[in-house]
């Protein structure tokens, strides 16, 4: 029997953070894989992620006959130094609605679904990619101090939850260059380029790179 001694990458730092909001349905649903043309890029100081789980035994013939994980919830808290206004607005759910520019907020109203996704770049070049298909504002702080004689960042944080997009329960898509099925040629700009929900749709994402390759071959 051969031993392999592996040394996988270390996290570097956070990337560029990604959303698009989604085409609800006329009551305010989730639409699934229906999301507008513009996805937002925006930068990041911090990204705090935290998996709630839960494992239950079941027994068969007084025996522990299989363990059952589900992941429960998925809660996100992004530092920014800065968060677009008119999106953290649309996010929050205000009332944008007024011609001369007045928002109202902090009545009952309904946040929209959106996608969210991140990135980790690892030490060597190595990069994993996420994408968090139904996602809701949960909260924001709006923490503010006075100036001293030294700048010092003042940042927001922005907590993200994602729920379940599909019949499975799955919460998140991924990809990392590490894995030996990923992708060739698959770059940042091509997966952030659509919110990737299922295998097809980083088919498509991937299916440029591979229609230049046949291109170049039969030339």
């Amino acid at each position: 029997m051969a031993t392999t001694k592996k040394k996988p990458m270390i996290k570097q730092s956070v990337g560029d953070m990604y959303y698009a909001f989604n085409n609800m349905t006329e009551k305010g649903d989730f639409k699934k894989g229906d999301y507008e043309s513009t996805i937002q890029c925006g930068n990041v100081k911090n990204i705090g992620t935290t998996e709630n789980s839960e494992s239950t035994t079941v027994k068969a013939s007084g025996k522990d006959y299989e363990v059952v994980n589900q992941s429960d919830s998925i809660e996100m808290a992004v530092e920014v130094v800065a968060f677009d206004t008119e999106d953290l607005a649309r996010m929050r759910g205000d009332d944008t609605s007024a011609d001369n520019g007045l928002m109202l907020s902090g009545a009952e109203s309904k946040r929209p679904f959106f996608a969210y996704g991140k990135v980790v770049n690892k030490v060597g070049g190595g990069k994993r990619m996420e994408w968090f298909p139904k996602c809701q504002l949960v909260e924001n702080t709006d923490d503010i101090a006075t100036q001293e004689e030294s700048f010092s960042e003042q940042n927001d944080t922005v907590t993200i939850k994602a729920f379940d997009f599909d019949g499975k329960g799955n919460k998140k898509t991924y990809v990392d260059s590490e894995t030996s099925k990923y992708p060739e040629g698959l770059t940042e700009e091509k997966f952030f380029d659509s919110v990737i929900s299922c295998k097809e749709d980083l088919d498509a994402a991937i299916a440029p790179a591979e229609e230049n390759n046949e291109n170049e071959q039969g030339a």
